[in-house]
C-alpha cells in the first residue's frame, strides 16, 4: 500500500478531515493525497503559499513571525499548520516550508533546509529536515517526508 492510500486509510477511520499548506513543495502533496479515488472524504483543500504576502492573506500567519524568524522556520511552519487547519475547518493542518534551491539559500539557512508541521486539536509538531540535491530531488524528499509525517501523527492520535 503507498504511504497516501495508508494515510486516506487511517484518516477515513478515524474519521478526520485534512488540510494542507505548502510552500516549497508547490502543491506536490496536495497532488499525492488527491491521487487516492475517494480522497474527497478527509482531504478539504490545499493552499499553496508560495509568497510571504499569501502566508499572511490566505492563512492569516502573524506578519511579525515572519519578520522575526523567517518564512522558513519552525515558527513559520506551526503558524502556517494551525492556519490551515482554522481556515479550513478541518482536525488536522499539514504545513510545509522550506528552500528548494538552487538559489535562495544562505548560511543559516542552506538550500534543503525545510520544516515540516502537523497541527492536530491537541498539539502542533514541527521537524526540521536538511536534504541534498536538485530542486526536484528536493521537493519530491520533501513531500514524500511531509507523508511521512503525517502518518507517523495519525498512527499516534
Amino acid at each position: 500500500m503507498k504511504i497516501e492510500e495508508e494515510i486516506g486509510w487511517l484518516l477515513r477511520n478515524k474519521k478526520l478531515t485534512l488540510s494542507v499548506a505548502e510552500s516549497c513543495t508547490g502543491g506536490l502533496i496536495s497532488n499525492l493525497i488527491t491521487n487516492v479515488a475517494g480522497s474527497s472524504d478527509y482531504f478539504e483543500r490545499g493552499y499553496v503559499v508560495y509568497s510571504n504576502k499569501s502566508k499572511i492573506e490566505l492563512l492569516d500567519i502573524p506578519e511579525e513571525i515572519i519578520k522575526s524568524y523567517g518564512a522558513v522556520s519552525s515558527h513559520s511552519a506551526i503558524a502556517m499548520a494551525e492556519g490551515v487547519k482554522r481556515k479550513s475547518g478541518t482536525d488536522i493542518g499539514l504545513s510545509i516550508t522550506g528552500i528548494a534551491g538552487p538559489t535562495g539559500g544562505t548560511i543559516e539557512k542552506p538550500v534543503g533546509l525545510v520544516y515540516i508541521a502537523v497541527a492536530g486539536n491537541k498539539k502542533s509538531e514541527c521537524k526540521e529536515y536538511r536534504f541534498k540535491g536538485e530542486r526536484l530531488k528536493i521537493k519530491s524528499e520533501s513531500a514524500n517526508a511531509a507523508l511521512k509525517d503525517l502518518r507517523d501523527y495519525l498512527l499516534n492520535v
